[in-house]
C-alpha cells in the first residue's frame, strides 16, 4: 500500500506498519476479530472469492483479520512481500522444511542451532528419508563442502543459540546461488531491528514471535517473511497442516511490537554493558557477544549487523554447582527459559535444556557445565550490572 511505503524508520514501522487500513466502527485499535467463520451475501460473492475477484474472509484457519495486519507489520519490519504468522516458533520451522523438501533431498543446518530444530532434522527429517548434514557455525568453506548434487536448502540461525556466532549473509547467498539453494535464516536473535538478512539476498527468514517481536512472555507465535510466491506456498501448505495462530495472539503481538523499537534500544544497551563487564572479569572464563571485540564473527556482526540483541552467554570459572550458585545469587533475573521479554532471564542450559542428556553428550554438542545464556530485559542498565557483580563473588 502506497502509505505504507512512506514509514522508513523502524519506530514508525512497528507502530504504524500493517495498520493502515479503514476498521469497522473507525477503532484506532485493530480489533480481535474473534471468529472461525466467515459468512457471505450470496453465491456469487463466493465465486468472486474463489475466483480472486475479491478477497475477504472464509474459514479461519485460512486467515483473520487480526493475524492479517500483525503479518503486514512483521513484513513491514523485515521489508519483506508479506509474512506467515503460525502458532509458535517451532511451528514455523517444522511446518516449512516439511514443505519444502521432500524424500531424497539434502539439507544443511549449522551445529549451534537451537536443540529442538536439531532434533526436528536429525530424527523426523531423517525418518523422512530427507538428509540433514550439520556443520560448524560460521565457516562457509564447511557449508559448501557440505552441498550434494541432491542438497536443496541451507538454514542457520544469526546470531546463534547460544554461542551466539554469526553467519555471514553475503557468503551464504553467494553459496546458495552456485549451487541454486534456497536459504533460510533464524533471525530470532538479531530481530528485525538489528538485521534484514532479505536485503542480503536470503530467502526466507523466520523468527520465534514469542520472543522480542511480543516482547511481554505473554504470547506463543512463530513468523516467517520472504517474497510473494514463496509465502504463498507456504500458506497454501499452513491450510493443510493447520498449525495457525489466534485472533487474540496476535492482537497481543501487534500490541507488543507498538513499543518494539523502544524496547530493543534497550536490550542491545543492556547486552553490550553487560558482556562488556564481564570481559575480562576474572571468574568469567569467556564470554560469546557479537558486540564485543573478543568475539570470533565480530568484524561480520559489525558489518551486517545495527545492533546485537540483549542475549550474553559467558562461562563461569567453576564447576556445575559453582555456576548454579551464582545464578541462585543473582536477584533481578527470573530462572527460566526464553528471551526476548522486557524482564531479564537466566539460565544455565546443561540444567534447562540439556538435563535429559549424559554430561558427555552434553559436551559433545559444546554445552558447558559452566556456561550461562543471560537474556537482559529493558531494567535499568546499572542495576543489571550491580546484580551480576555481586552474584558473581560466590564463584571466589
Amino acid at each position: 500500500m502506497p502509505q505504507e511505503k512512506s514509514l522508513q524508520g523502524s519506530s514508525t514501522r512497528a507502530v504504524h506498519g500493517g495498520e493502515r487500513l479503514q476498521r469497522v466502527g473507525d477503532a484506532l485499535t485493530v480489533p480481535i476479530y474473534q471468529t472461525s467463520t466467515y459468512v457471505f451475501r450470496d453465491t456469487q460473492e463466493l465465486v468472486d472469492l474463489k475466483e480472486g475477484r475479491i478477497d475477504k474472509g472464509e474459514y479461519g484457519r485460512y486467515g483473520n483479520p487480526t493475524i492479517s495486519a500483525a503479518e503486514r507489520k512483521i513484513a513491514a519490519l523485515e521489508h519483506a512481500d508479506a509474512a506467515l504468522l503460525w502458532a509458535s516458533g517451532m511451528c514455523t520451522i517444522t511446518s516449512m522444511l516439511l514443505t519444502m523438501l521432500r524424500a531424497g533431498q539434502h539439507m544443511i543446518i549449522t551445529a549451534d542451532s537451537y536443540r529442538r530444530t536439531r532434533q526436528f532434522c536429525d530424527g523426523m527429517l531423517q525418518r523422512l528419508g530427507i538428509e540433514v548434514s550439520v556443520v560448524p557455525p560460521a565457516q562457509p568453506q564447511a557449508i559448501e563442502a557440505a552441498v550434494r548434487p541432491n542438497t536443496r536448502l541451507l538454514f542457520s540461525e544469526s546470531p546463534t543459540n547460544p554461542y551466539l556466532y554469526v553467519a555471514d549473509l553475503q557468503e551464504i547467498v553467494a553459496i546458495a546461488k552456485r549451487h541454486r539453494l534456497r536459504t533460510v535464516i533464524d533471525s530470532t536473535f538479531a530481530t528485525p531491528y538489528n538485521q534484514n538478512p532479505l536485503d542480503f539476498g536470503i530467502d526466507l527468514v523466520m523468527h520465534s514471535a514469542t520472543k522480542y517481536l511480543g516482547g511481554h512472555n505473554d504470547l506463543l507465535a512463530g513468523v516467517v517473511v520472504g517474497n510473494t510466491n514463496m509465502i504463498t506456498a507456504l500458506r497454501e501448505a499452513q491450510g493443510m497442516l493447520g498449525g495457525i495462530t489466534d485472533p487474540h495472539t496476535a492482537y497481543l503481538l501487534l500490541r507488543g511490537m507498538k513499543t518494539f523499537a523502544l524496547r530493543m534500544q534497550r536490550h542491545n544497551a543492556n547486552g553490550l554493558a553487560l558482556a562488556r563487564f564481564l570481559e575480562g572479569h576474572p571468574r568469567v572464563r569467556r564470554g560469546y557477544y557479537p558486540g564485543v571485540e573478543s568475539h570470533p564473527p565480530q568484524a561480520i556482526a559489525r558489518r551486517q549487523m545495527r545492533g546485537f540483541g540483549g542475549v550474553v552467554s559467558f562461562e563461569i570459572d567453576g564447576s556445575l554447582q559453582l555456576t548454579s550458585a551464582f545464578i541462585d545469587a543473582l536477584r533481578i533475573p527470573y530462572v527460566a527459559p526464553s528471551l526476548g521479554g522486557v524482564e531479564s532471564l537466566v539460565e544455565q542450559p546443561a540444567l534447562m535444556s540439556y538435563y535429559e542428556m549424559a554430561p558427555e553428550e552434553r559436551q559433545r554438542l559444546g554445552i558447558g557445565d559452566s556456561l550461562v545464556r543471560y537474556a537482559a530485559g529493558i531494567e535499568d542498565t546499572d542495576d543489571l550490572l550491580a546484580d551480576v557483580e555481586q552474584a558473581l563473588k560466590v564463584c571466589r
